[in-house]
């Protein structure tokens, strides 16, 4: 093991999955090596393989708890197998992507090519069709792999995985380790005329099952579980439990061929179960199995300890996951080294260092946290409403959709426990339960700034429509913007043109405000000094191109000039330039952007009908950095000045007004 000389290091063994292959910049500090010492045990290295079946937003947010749980107990190198729909397969790429996690592979297996092999089965389990796919496991994973652990999504870890793969040496001929059902489910005594599906006495629970793949390949495991399933349907006619019958079918004709693993292995709160007889003491329990649909609200005496368990991972913070493993080297990914070697370059001496730093840290993203079902309808005038938020923004969404009927894509900042109270949230407000075609988007907080780029640059990559209205969460659009920029789109001919179109921006200080219904109203509010152009009073700079006198006669839509410091809210084609995400918290992140677009020659385009509204709300804590500290103002101009001469490198001469309108400021 190695001993980590100074703060680079450290955070570059919390950041890379290469932390073994760190050296000392100049050689100013030597990192130190020696040996283990005999009381550190030695822990095998044996690579363990763990298979899980996991389709939809709900799912792939469910099997988040059950890895981390995981991880947390884990020594050895893990390898995951995912049998995924194209939704988890998007999600759960990006997740371990952006995760990073040391010794971890991740593959998946598209669940689509699978379905024909069980779409024949019926079935009146709630899981459908993927309920049925552990079946083909034999099939899915690759040849070569002897044996995994299949897991469900809702099992929480409270031991090392590493035990129960341990189990695998106890198997004398067996193929399957499993637990006994923990409800008389299969005893058929639950109601009159309850008929299950056979199986040797109280059946087992396929929630947790050690599969020994290489021994089912060699009996032919895909035509045994076929013809068993043919069999039985011929009087059962459909599957309650999905595959957890056929399963059980199967293994009622062949005994020898299960390992019956100790209970705690699997200890079930679902409805009707006898849990609480699989043990003495919640201290003996290895595996949580939440198969019911009431979760936390389930009945058993030691409900609390469950619950505390799988809240912990719930909410636990899944950088802190990003460790080595003792005595278990990492091969080096080639992200890893790009990003070691990013930092390697970095000056520690540099004053405005941390903000370098941050531009090179990986967040953890988690696409699509909610139910998205927005569907594209060929309709080329599209548009999405892109936008960012933190917890303290959180009671503007009720009103946005409100305001904004099409789709939104909107990335979240948050801790783990926040994402955990957002979720509740949405799940408790009628506004947002109702609106399918918003993509919520967690981007997990890591690091002392605000990445307002990044994350705004998250919600814009996963906007799928043609256009996009780069707007902030606390403006309100006019009511009907939605179809007024659409047929703006049309009218401007933006499929064939570079324009971004301006939706001029106002303000109340007033926390209660009867929102205006048309632009006469608002220019009546606006004599009247109810509301004024957005930040009037401390920033004109920001919004003076849109010339608002020119505005309250407008009829048609009228080009401006770029001018320094303009950072109107635009609405773009999708393929725009993205983000700096070297700007971070307070200062220059939209400015800077807006910079971009008129260097790429899009026409700003002001629209006389359109506008927005800002609502107030405390100061943000960057903007308090900002005001109060010298240090980030100085580091903010630096940013500054290399954007310049990047701009410089990038587009030529043309890009020198940008230079020469600063040194006029």
């Amino acid at each position: 093991t190695y001993g980590l000389c100074n703060c680079k290091q450290r955070f570059l063994y919390q950041k890379l999955s290469s932390a073994f292959l760190m050296d000392c910049k100049n050689r100013k500090h030597r990192l130190l090596k020696f040996p283990i010492a005999s009381t550190f045990p030695l822990f095998s290295v044996q690579l363990i393989h763990v298979a899980c079946v996991c389709a939809g937003h709900n799912a792939s947010r469910d099997v988040v708890t059950l890895v981390k749980s995981i991880l947390f107990h884990r020594r050895n190198p893990l390898h995951f197998h995912f049998i995924t729909d194209a939704v988890a397969n998007q999600i759960l790429s990006l997740l371990f992507q952006s995760w990073m996690v040391p010794s971890v592979q991740v593959s998946f297996y598209d669940a689509d090519e699978l379905k024909s092999e069980v779409s024949w089965i019926p079935n009146k389990h709630y899981s459908g069709i993927y309920g049925l796919m552990k079946l083909t496991l034999t099939k899915a994973l690759p040849s070569d792999l002897t044996k995994v652990i299949v897991l469900d999504t809702d099992i929480t870890f409270a031991t090392d995985i590493a035990e129960l793969w341990a189990i695998f040496k106890k198997f004398t001929g067996m193929m399957f380790g499993l637990v006994e059902n923990q409800s008389d489910w299969y005893l058929g005594n639950l109601w009159k005329n309850h008929k299950p599906w056979p199986a040797l006495g109280r059946g087992f629970n396929t929630g947790v099952i050690l599969l020994y793949l290489e021994r089912l390949r060699r009996i032919g495991w895909e035509q045994m579980w076929r013809l068993t399933a043919e069999r039985e349907l011929m009087s059962m006619l459909s599957t309650s439990l999905a595959d957890q019958d056929i399963f059980n079918a199967f293994i009622k004709q062949n005994p020898v061929l299960v390992h019956q693993l100790p209970c705690f292995w699997n200890v079930q709160l679902s409805d009707h179960t006898r849990s609480e007889q699989c043990y003495t003491e919640v201290s003996d329990l290895k595996v949580i199995h939440w198969n019911s649909p009431k979760k936390l609200r389930v009945k058993n005496k030691h409900v609390e300890f469950f619950r505390n368990l799988y809240l912990t991972f719930l909410e636990y913070d899944g950088n802190l996951l990003r460790r080595e493993l003792f005595g278990c080297p990492t091969q080096a990914t080639s992200e890893s080294i790009r990003l070691q070697g990013a930092l390697e370059e970095l000056d520690e001496d540099d004053q405005c260092y941390d903000f370098r730093r941050e531009r090179i840290t990986v967040h953890r993203v988690h696409l699509y946290f909610l139910q998205y079902e927005y569907t594209l309808t060929g309709d080329e005038t599209d548009i999405t409403l892109v936008a960012q938020l933190s917890m303290d923004r959180l009671q503007m969404l009720e009103a946005i959709c409100k305001h904004w009927e099409g789709p939104i894509s909107l990335a979240l900042y948050m801790s783990d426990a926040e994402a955990q109270q957002f979720l509740r949230y949405a799940q408790a407000s009628e506004v947002l339960k109702n609106r399918k075609n918003v993509g919520y988007h967690i981007v997990y907080k890591e690091g002392q700034f605000y990445p307002v780029n990044l994350v705004r640059n998250v919600a814009l990559r996963n906007a799928n429509t043609p256009y996009v209205f780069l707007a902030d969460v606390d403006f309100l659009p006019m009511y009907g913007l939605y179809d007024y920029l659409r047929k703006s789109v049309v009218q401007l001919d933006m499929a064939h043109a570079k324009k971004a179109l301006v939706v001029p921006a106002f303000e109340t200080l007033r926390y209660r405000l009867s929102f205006p219904k048309s632009k006469a109203e608002l220019l009546s509010m606006l004599d009247m000094g109810t509301l004024y152009t957005f930040r009037y009073h401390v920033w004109t700079k920001g919004h003076a191109p849109t010339n608002y006198a020119k505005w309250r006669t407008a009829t048609t839509p009228y080009k401006v000039e770029w001018e320094a410091d303009f950072e109107p809210y635009v609405v773009v084609r999708r393929d725009c330039p993205e983000y700096d995400q070297r700007f971070v918290g307070f200062g220059w992140n939209k400015v800077s952007h807006i910079m971009e677009l008129d260097a790429q020659e899009y026409d700003l385009m002001i629209l006389p009908n359109a506008f927005m509204v800002h609502m107030p709300h405390a100061p943000s804590f960057d903007i308090s950095k900002f005001r109060s500290s010298p240090g980030y103002r100085y580091c903010l101009q630096t940013l500054k000045d290399e954007f310049h001469q990047d701009l410089s490198r990038k587009y030529g001469a043309a890009a020198l007004k940008y230079l020469t309108a600063q040194r006029n400021i």
